[in-house]
C-alpha cells in the first residue's frame, strides 16, 4: 500500500494485531459511567430507557463505520485527515482542539472515579495525592508504548468482566413485571434518553488516533464492531437488571446504582463486597486514563512536531491540577455535562460532516 502524502509512519514494533480492536474499543467505553448511568436515562424515558441503550449503540456502530471509511481514505489518523482537507494552519488548530478534548475526557473519568471513592470508601481522600499517584501509574504504562497500553486494555477486560457479571447477582430478587407495559414513554423522551447516553458511550473516538497502529487496519474493523456489540450487551444487561430490581422512584435517587447492587452480593470471605469491587475497578478505569492520555499527547505531538514525553508530562500536571481544583460533586457533574455535550457534537455532528467534506474533496481531486 502506497503511503499517502500526509500519512504518519508507525514502527512495526509498535503495531498490534487487528483483533486487539475488540479490547481497545470496549475497554475505553466501559468505564465509570457504567456504574450509575441508569439514573440519568430513567429520568428521561422511565423504564423504556433500555430502548435508548440499543438506539445509542446502533448509532455508535454507524459512527464507527464512518470513522473507518474516513481513516482508510484520509491517511491513517485524524491529524493526517485535517492536514489533507484543511491545510497545515487550520488542520493543526482542529487537531489541537481534539487533543484538548481527549485531555478533558481523561480528567472527567479520573475525577468522577475519585468522587466515587470519596462517597463510598474514604470521605477524606486527598484528591491531589490520589490523582498524582494514579497519573504516575498511567505514565509508567504509557512510556512502554502503544503495545503496553493495549496490553492494559486486554488485562482490564479479563479482570473487569467477572466484576461486571456480579451485577446480575440481584436477579434472584428481581421483579420482571417492572418492564411492562413496554413503550409507555414518548418517542421524544426515548430520543432524549439516547442523547443522555452520549457521555456513557464516549471513548470510541480514540480510534481516530490509534488506527495506524494495527498491522492490518482494514481487518480491525469487524473486531471493533464486535467489541462495540459486546459493550452494548453489557450496558443492556446492566440497565435491565437495575430496572427489574429497583423501582423507578428508587432509581431516580440512586447516583451509583451498581454499587448499591454490589451491597447485596454475599461471599463467606468478603463482608462488604462493594469495597472490594471499587478497589478492583481501578483496573477498569486505568485503560480509560492510559488510552485517552496517550492519544491526547500523541495528537499534539503530530500536530506540533514535539516530543511526546514532554507533552505527556505537561498534560499530567494539568490533570492533577484540574482534579484538585474541583472540590465538590456539583463541579464534577458540571464537567460531565460539558464533556457529554462536546463528545456528542464531535462524534455525531463533526465526524459525519468531516466525512462528507472528504468525499467532496476527493471527488474534486480525482477529476483534476
Amino acid at each position: 500500500m502506497n503511503k499517502l502524502p500526509h500519512q504518519h509512519s508507525v514502527p512495526t514494533s509498535s503495531m498490534v494485531p487487528p483483533q486487539m480492536a475488540f479490547f481497545l474499543i470496549s475497554s475505553m467505553i466501559v468505564g465509570v459511567g457504567v456504574l450509575g448511568f441508569e439514573r440519568y436515562i430513567v429520568l428521561d424515558a422511565g423504564y423504556d430507557a433500555w430502548i435508548s441503550v440499543l438506539l445509542g449503540g446502533l448509532w455508535v456502530h454507524g459512527l464507527v463505520w464512518i470513522m473507518y471509511k474516513l481513516l482508510k481514505d484520509g491517511g491513517g489518523d485524524l491529524v493526517s485527515i485535517h492536514h489533507s482537507l484543511f491545510g497545515k494552519v487550520v488542520g493543526n488548530m482542529l487537531s489541537f482542539i481534539f487533543s484538548i478534548y481527549l485531555l478533558i475526557l481523561c480528567i472527567t473519568v479520573l475525577r468522577t472515579f475519585i468522587e466515587l471513592i470519596q462517597l463510598w470508601v474514604f470521605q477524606q481522600l486527598n484528591v491531589w495525592i490520589f490523582s498524582t499517584l494514579f497519573i504516575l501509574i498511567a505514565y509508567y504504562f504509557i512510556c512502554g508504548g502503544f503495545r503496553t497500553v493495549t496490553g492494559i486494555c486486554f488485562i482490564s477486560m479479563i479482570i473487569g468482566l467477572p466484576l461486571l457479571l456480579l451485577k446480575f447477582y440481584p436477579l434472584q430478587y428481581s421483579h420482571v413485571q417492572n418492564l411492562y407495559p413496554v413503550i409507555q414513554a414518548s418517542i421524544p423522551d426515548i430520543l432524549k434518553a439516547t442523547r443522555t447516553m452520549s457521555l456513557t458511550y464516549l471513548g470510541f473516538e480514540v480510534l481516530l488516533i490509534y488506527y495506524p497502529f494495527f498491522k492490518k487496519p482494514e481487518e480491525s474493523q469487524r473486531w471493533a464492531h464486535y467489541g462495540l456489540m459486546f459493550t452494548i450487551l453489557v450496558y443492556l444487561g446492566t440497565v435491565i437488571t437495575s430496572f427489574i430490581y429497583y423501582s423507578e422512584g428508587q432509581l431516580k435517587h440512586l447516583i451509583w446504582s451498581t454499587i448499591s447492587l454490589w451491597k447485596i452480593v454475599e461471599f463467606p470471605f468478603i463482608a462488604r463486597f462493594e469495597y472490594f469491587g471499587i478497589a478492583l475497578y481501578v483496573f477498569v478505569i486505568l485503560p480509560n486514563i492510559c488510552l485517552s492520555l496517550w492519544a491526547s499527547s500523541r495528537t499534539l505531538k503530530l500536530t506540533l512536531n514535539l516530543r511526546q514525553n514532554r507533552i505527556l508530562i505537561a498534560y499530567m500536571v494539568m490533570i492533577v491540577v484540574a482534579c484538585g481544583l474541583m472540590k465538590d460533586r456539583t463541579s464534577v457533574e458540571w464537567l460531565n455535562g460539558i464533556v457529554g455535550d462536546t463528545g456528542f457534537y464531535f462524534t455525531s455532528v463533526y465526524i459525519p460532516i468531516l466525512f462528507l467534506i472528504q468525499r467532496v474533496v476527493n471527488k474534486a481531486r480525482n477529476r483534476k
